[in-house]
């Protein structure tokens, strides 16, 4: 069965590794779970997710990170 993730960068680091970088199902429905795509701890649920990267503060780097990141992966 093919991987139907994809990977997508979020403003917080995962509790666990530090990581920035996580996955949601390609479909995105709000109810989707979002897993560290390094250690796959649970963080959120998706529409939480997009909460976090239209609210959370960010410095310019990190917000230009994320938008490369982001844009690649949509």
């Amino acid at each position: 069965m093919p991987d139907t993730s994809e990977d997508l960068r979020l403003p917080v680091a995962c509790p666990s590794c530090g990581s920035h970088l996580y996955r949601v199902n390609q479909v995105r429905n709000p109810t989707d779970q979002v897993h560290c795509a390094s250690c796959k701890r649970y963080l959120c649920d998706y529409h939480e997710a997009v909460d976090m990267l239209e609210k959370v503060p960010k410095d310019e780097s990190e917000a230009l990170i994320e938008e490369v990141v982001n844009r690649r992966h949509h």
